[in-house]
């Protein structure tokens, strides 16, 4: 009697921990019957190719979330690297190049240059949060409106195209069967799986998530983890917006705008949580994958864009509800 009360307890709280990946995935089977081409090979591509970018953002927002922050910049982070690079990789003979002067730059040197100039921007996050102790929340928040205004200085507004060649086969090329965009997203997630498990900082990220003061106790630099923490955010955010732009074909002041609450949607989903402590790469792949099968799905059912947007908003809603509850629960 006792052992299916345990079980009874184990899968209810399966289901309600996992309540939104089960209901979009019935989602998804559903619209699989009611319509015709959703399962065909280049709908999966298509997924992987949207998810790739996402998937980074995703992973650079994490490190802050489970260090109980955010990163409100996120999108704005993405915009303006997009804009940067785009700027940089306009093709010598396009009439309305935004930097005329500009050499014919390789695309991974553009790519070499934009890294460390986002990086600043979460260099100045990480040492307002680690100094100066303003909440993850204002900081970032003021941080995405300065980013934008100095996206708006540097394009002066406007649009970005005319790329070369090379830069627009990034995101249109693939090896073998793989995407170039889902290489730089599995390098990435490699990448961070060995961060968060396998080093000393990702063992100092979840210490300071689980309770910051013991952390310092027990001899954790912590503003220096999190300044490494929200510097490496925004290194993943100018890979992302890389090929965000690449991947556009253009880029704009508008390019990224919300990215940042469909990456914290799309981690908490995945398990990471937004009390700080808990998160993992796998997870946040899973949330990502989520999110896009939604908006895949709402795309297929021929939903009104304005209406999809409201769904996304009430799964960030239900996700974050959801993850205070676990949280509720545990005390």
């Amino acid at each position: 009697m006792e052992n299916k009360k345990l079980n009874a307890k184990a899968v209810k709280n399966f289901l309600s921990n996992n309540a939104i990946i089960i209901l979009i995935f019935i989602l998804a089977l559903f619209v699989g019957f009611v319509t015709d081409n959703l399962w065909k090979p280049a709908n999966f591509k298509n997924l992987v190719v949207n998810m790739s970018p996402r998937f980074i953002i995703a992973c650079g927002v994490s490190g802050c979330l489970i260090t109980k922050g955010t990163d409100l910049s996120a999108g704005r982070q993405v915009g303006l690297s997009a804009c940067l690079a785009a700027m940089m990789l306009q093709s010598v003979d396009y009439a309305a190049r935004a930097l005329p002067w500009m050499p014919d730059l390789p695309w991974f040197a553009a790519l070499l240059i934009v890294i460390p100039i986002m990086a600043v921007f979460g260099a100045i996050n990480g040492c307002v949060i680690a100094f100066l102790k303003v909440p993850p929340f204002i900081a970032t928040l003021g941080m995405q409106t300065i980013v934008y205004g100095l996206c708006s200085v540097v394009t002066g507004n406007d649009p970005l195209g005319g790329f070369k060649s090379s830069y627009s086969q990034v995101a249109l090329g693939s090896l073998g069967p793989i995407p170039y965009l889902a290489i730089f997203a599995i390098v990435v997630g490699a990448y961070m799986l060995f961060l968060y498990n396998k080093t000393r900082h990702g063992k100092y990220m979840y210490a300071i998530g689980g309770n910051e003061n013991a952390a310092q106790v027990a001899g954790v630099n912590v503003p220096a983890t999190l300044i490494r923490i929200y510097v490496l955010a925004s290194v993943l955010y100018a890979v992302a917006g890389f090929l965000v732009g690449a991947k556009a074909g253009g880029a704009s002041t508008a390019t990224g705008n919300g990215y940042e609450l469909e990456a914290i949607a799309a981690c908490t989903i995945g398990g990471v949580s937004t009390n700080g402590g808990v998160g993992k790469v796998g997870g946040i792949l899973i949330g990502v994958l989520v999110f896009e099968i939604l908006k895949i799905c709402l795309q297929f059912l021929r939903v009104d864009p304005a209406y999809t947007f409201i769904a996304q908003g009430l799964v960030i809603i239900v996700a974050v509800a959801l993850d205070l509850r676990k949280y509720l629960a545990k005390k």
